[in-house]
């Protein structure tokens, strides 16, 4: 009889070892935070809004044919807190910008008569919005003058 319980408790024994080697190992306690944590944000990124203006800007230079008013456009990118090498296509953002880009570019091309009234209107020599952004084709923008 004591063999048999000798070899019962040698397979019991067995069986259990080989159940904990599958169970996952189980991480460390560790203290419940806190606070939630915070989405990292992007230190000096510029804002989606100043994205989103200079892709229009750039789309309606694209499809209509308008002269970029250099100083024009940095001054309101400054206001939006951007620079223009951050918005720029190559720029650490460019993706974003020209992914905007192309999607106001096409939708712009659709209606183009239209859009380059409504752009030249809001950004145009007589804009509502900002003047001489966009000037018209074959314009050469004023340099700023440096002292």
């Amino acid at each position: 009889m004591l063999p048999r319980l000798v070899l019962a408790a040698a397979l019991a024994g067995g069986l259990l070892s080989s159940v904990s080697a599958q169970e996952p190992a189980r991480p460390p306690a560790q203290d419940a935070p806190s606070e939630a944590p915070q989405p990292r944000s992007i230190r000096n990124a510029p804002s989606p809004r100043a994205v989103e203006f200079a892709a229009y800007i750039y789309a309606a230079v694209n499809v209509c044919g308008y002269t970029l008013g250099t100083t024009e456009f940095e001054a309101l990118l400054a206001k939006q807190n951007a620079r223009p090498e951050d918005v720029s296509p190559r720029g650490p953002f460019g993706n974003r910008v020209m992914g905007i880009f192309t999607l106001m570019s096409n939708q712009m091309n659709l209606n183009r008569e239209q859009s380059c009234l409504a752009v030249a209107g809001e950004y145009g020599p007589e804009g509502s919005v900002a003047r001489n952004v966009l000037l018209p084709p074959g314009t050469k923008p004023v340099e700023a003058k440096t002292p």
